[in-house]
């Protein structure tokens, strides 16, 4: 196997902030929630590889999840559709009124109405992806930076020059469609700009703190280190990774007015990724003729389904039947 890479600015893997709590969301849309439910199940699954390969720390935590609003009838939607799915999806956790969000996750406004959901989970996205590549590389392969690219015919280009490939899977996020346009192929994949920002609240414990999701505004994340995640902004901006004024201004007021208590966090890192959006908001996974793979447009999902949906492509690439019906995907819709 052969992984080439451009490490162009504004992979969204990168910046990611990693919430993983499918439940709450693709409401209407059964095929893109049991894509993303799967996803989520995977991770203990791709826990267990990993160990097995010598590489035990995923970053996957179940921290639970905060569902805020500004009263509790603002959460009734949110509770009906969870309650509805619980039945079927018993790993999300259990679902119960939080009196005191702040209890949970202190430097909230203590005046929020508040679900928990016991079952949500974080990843770093940084630490998921580069776990994946040293299993891969231990197994034998190879990665390669430079532009990848196929010809009408399919074959596999690296700067130009033919590489050795018997199937090809493109999974090169917002930049999907540049990739395939030779094979004729017109995929509407855009990039949907997200700015995220990365602060630290100094000695203070946050790995255990829950996700905030919030019915309006930026989420928030504690990780280790005494660092909390806010973010992201939606963006319709091209091929533009940059950290904007406005952006940053609306990621950090947002984040403020819904836990007053971060505004004395000091800013450390600010992150841009350009999500994979499709025209119709569902994935891009199936085959692009003869030895050809596409798997992109989880757009704000790619941590909560991506390890998974890399599986499903494995499965199509090696001819084998996906355990999951990717016929709703398929870029043959378009």
């Amino acid at each position: 196997m052969t992984v080439v890479d451009r490490h162009d600015a504004g992979q969204a893997t990168d910046a990611g902030a990693g919430i993983v709590c499918p439940w709450v969301d693709h409401e209407g849309d059964d095929a893109w929630y049991a894509l993303a439910r799967e996803g989520a199940l995977y991770y203990d699954h791709l826990a267990e590889l990993l160990a097995e390969d010598g590489e035990p720390e995923t970053s996957h935590a179940r921290v639970g999840a905060l569902l805020v609003g500004d009263s509790p009838a603002e959460l009734v939607p949110d509770e009906a559709l969870l309650r509805g799915r619980r039945p079927e999806a018993p790993e999300m956790g259990e679902i119960s009124v939080a009196d005191r969000p702040a209890g949970l996750f202190p430097p909230l406004a203590p005046d929020l109405a508040a679900l928990y959901l016991a079952g949500a989970a974080r990843v770093d996205g940084q630490v998921v992806r580069d776990v994946l590549l040293r299993a891969a590389v231990r197994r034998g392969a190879r990665l390669l930076t430079g532009t990848a690219a196929l010809t009408s015919s399919g074959t596999a280009l690296l700067d130009g020059s033919p590489l050795e490939a018997d199937a090809v899977v493109v999974a090169a996020g917002a930049w999907t469609g540049e990739v395939c346009r030779p094979l004729g192929a017109d995929l509407p994949v855009r990039p949907l700009r997200g700015q995220i920002a990365h602060a630290v609240l100094p000695g203070v414990e946050t790995a255990g703190w829950p996700l905030v999701l919030p019915r309006r505004g930026p989420y928030l994340l504690g990780f280790p280190g005494s660092r909390v995640v806010f973010g992201a902004t939606r963006e319709e901006a091209g091929f533009d990774p940059r950290v904007t004024t406005a952006g940053l201004a609306e990621v950090l007021s947002g984040a403020v007015r819904l836990a007053p208590g971060l505004g004395a966090a000091t800013v450390v890192e600010t992150r841009v990724g350009l999500r994979p959006a499709t025209a119709d908001g569902r994935p891009l996974l199936g085959r692009l003729g003869d030895g050809v793979v596409v798997a992109t447009g989880l757009s704000a999902y790619g941590l909560t389904a991506g390890p998974y949906a890399g599986h499903l492509a494995a499965c199509l690439v090696t001819g084998g039947t996906p355990p999951l019906d990717v016929t709703p995907f398929s870029p043959g819709r378009f």
